[in-house]
């Protein structure tokens, strides 16, 4: 039995934040069903029109569907697991069927793109772990175990840029170049620019050699840094089955690459050659490869990549020195920073960053140079802020809160501003939350809420113009532009933690919560939880009950994977029913409310929520104290407390 503490504080007036939120919850019920009746048939795959596909990758189909059981795992409706459960096996059966899948997995594709189509995986391990345990253990086998062609332990790298369940599958294309749009090329350039000379002018994209014959050569074999993001897919394994072969991959290849970042003064190179020399493949250059420092995304892909193994090695091993895997970096883009304007930036991302600065696309600010190549740094765009949020989230610690200050200080635009936009990765809104956490914003809670609101609206009538229509291949993104599932805010208010890092990263939270009664994960029905804090000695939760009639059971647990410790809680209590007043009081008064302290010493604490009434929570915690575990507090192991 874990420790129980009940809520004594009336709830007379429900906050703006509390209501708005069980909104929240409601419109999403009606939008993800909507969304599943519009857009996909009886076996959950999506109205794709093509049948013999010519697509490289499978991440736009599971893309869709990434945070449906994050949802769930919030407090969605019970059976929105089931169907997602549906929409995977639907979305596989349809994959394998148009060739793109051996083995239910991806044959052979990068993990930029591997990683958001894995994220679907990761929530449904984290909602059903036992029914997606022997799955989730084979798809990692195919990069632990040598024997499945991926990886070579002898020089500890990932043999190829695209790799998978199939062997065979060797390069990066099909045919005789690579399939490059002019749009792209416009956007991102080409890939490997040296290997022209300067006055050989621009061949035609379909006989550029720089897509055919050399990028075949150069970036076809070898280890390429995004592959760093197959360390989440083994942490995955390791949090569902303790296998000690899974950590020592994660020390191992993790290792390889910090090794390499050490050797280049402490930036992380982005390609091994096949004989394990960096830029061997590459006349020496530790930029260049496939994904990486020049082409076609820069930091935008090396980051996230970065980011999600660091925390691997570090939820592994329990050894946050990982982390320096991605600081050195981080810190050398931002020193190259210039002030400018984003009008006045030569940003590859235009349309991420015009829709999410608003207006202030004109305001001077704080731009990082995203990518390397022989000419230097170059494509400025100001700071994505996943990678330095994570940090800063994972050890609490005052050096990288630091950084954030800074980066906030050289901001030319006020982080408490909340756009009611949603990007690819449904994030972007770091800045306003980290102010909401420094406490110079307390309207934070409901704006990002309304924000989140107008966003399902607005794809709800988005879907309403493209109901019942087959998505051809021209429009695959159809789907992820109508997705109306929106995360983002309730993953900060209530789990007290980032978004999800995009491309690959598995869910950080300082709290979750279970649903006592119903003995699943998520808030239970009428209740709403605010996180205004995440510091480890004061993590601050208000939980509110608005039923008015029936009580509720939370348990709330330290840490998205109960890898935390609840030493001890201070809690709200009102003792004196006094402020009820007589029988013939026309009012009330107002409930003095103190406060108690107690004991913990474990991961999950049980708070009984009694009809109407609400309980402000501080919690003393001690950071990843125990293994990362998909155990929950029904488990008959979970009251035996930490080790």
């Amino acid at each position: 039995m874990h420790p129980v503490i009940t809520a004594s504080v009336p709830l007379l007036e429900p906050p703006g934040w509390a209501t708005a939120q069980r909104q929240l919850f409601e419109l999403l019920d009606h939008a993800w069903r909507q969304f599943a009746h519009d857009f996909t048939g009886p076996d959950g795959r999506l109205n794709y029109r093509d049948r013999l596909s010519t697509r490289d990758g499978v991440d736009d189909f599971y893309e869709v569907f990434f945070n449906w059981p994050q949802l769930y795992l919030l407090g969605g409706a019970d059976d929105l697991l089931s169907a997602s459960e549906q929409h995977w096996e639907g979305v596989t059966r349809q994959l394998t069927e148009l060739g793109m899948l051996k083995d239910e997995y991806e044959r052979g594709y990068d993990w930029f793109h591997q990683g958001e189509s894995l994220l679907l995986l990761y929530f449904l391990c984290m909602a059903a772990p036992e029914r997606w345990k022997q799955r989730a253990l084979r798809f990692a086998d195919l990069y632990v175990d040598p024997g499945h062609g991926n990886y070579d332990p002898e020089r500890r790298i990932v043999r190829r840029p695209h790799n998978g369940s199939d062997p065979d599958r060797q390069g990066l294309f099909d045919g005789d170049a690579y399939p490059w749009l002019p749009q792209e090329a416009q956007m991102y350039g080409f890939p490997l620019e040296w290997t022209l000379p300067a006055d050989s002018g621009q061949p035609a994209l379909d006989r550029d050699p720089r897509l055919g014959e050399e990028m075949r050569r150069r970036m076809a074999s070898g280890d390429t840094v995004v592959n760093l993001a197959a360390a989440g897919l083994v942490l995955n394994a390791l949090i569902l089955s303790g296998d000690r072969r899974y950590r020592d991959w994660i020390i191992e290849y993790v290792g390889a690459w910090r090794e390499r970042a050490g050797a280049n003064g402490g930036v992380i190179p982005d390609n091994v050659a096949p004989d394990g020399t960096v830029g061997g493949l590459l006349d020496g250059r530790w930029y260049g490869g496939h994904y990486g420092w020049s082409w076609p995304h820069g930091w935008y892909s090396v980051g996230h990549a970065a980011i999600v193994a660091a925390l691997a090695g570090a939820a592994a091993t329990g050894d946050d020195s990982f982390l320096d895997l991605v600081r050195p970096a981080l810190d050398e883009i931002i020193a190259q920073g210039k002030v400018m304007a984003f009008t006045e930036a030569d940003s590859s991302l235009q349309s991420k960053w015009t829709v999410q600065l608003g207006d202030d696309v004109h305001t001077p600010t704080l731009h990082v140079p995203f990518r390397y190549a022989d000419r230097g740094w170059f494509d400025y765009n100001p700071m994505l802020m996943a990678v330095p949020t994570a940090l800063w989230h994972h050890t609490a610690s005052a050096e990288d809160r630091a950084r954030l200050e800074r980066l906030r200080a050289a901001s030319g635009y006020d982080w408490r501003t909340v756009r009611p936009f949603r990007s690819k990765e449904e994030a972007g809104h770091e800045e306003p939350w980290f102010a909401f956490l420094s406490g110079d914003d307390p309207s934070y809670p409901e704006r990002i809420l309304a924000a989140a609101q107008a966003q399902v609206r607005h794809r709800l009538a988005r879907m309403e113009r493209y109901r019942g229509r087959e998505v051809p291949e021209a429009d695959i993104h159809l789907w992820q532009q109508s997705n109306p599932v929106v995360t983002e805010a309730l993953v900060q208010l209530t789990w007290g933690g980032p978004q999800v890092v995009y491309n690959g990263g598995l869910q950080q939270a300082r709290l979750r919560y279970y649903d006592a009664a119903a003995r699943r994960p998520g808030l239970p029905p009428s209740v709403a939880a605010l996180v205004s804090s995440i510091e480890p000695e004061a993590t601050v939760v208000e939980l509110v009950n608005l039923d008015p009639h029936a009580p509720r059971s939370v348990i709330v647990q330290a840490g998205a994977f109960a890898e935390h410790t609840i030493r001890s809680v201070r809690h709200t209590v009102c003792e004196d029913p006094s402020w009820i007043g007589d029988l013939y009081d026309y009012g009330h008064r107002e409930p003095a409310v103190t406060s108690v302290s107690r004991q913990v010493d474990e991961s999950w604490l049980q708070v009984e929520l009694t009809r109407s009434s609400r309980i402000r929570l501080t919690l003393r915690l001690d950071l990843h104290t125990q293994p990362p575990s998909y155990r929950s507090p029904f488990d008959p192991r979970a009251s035996e407390g930490p080790s």
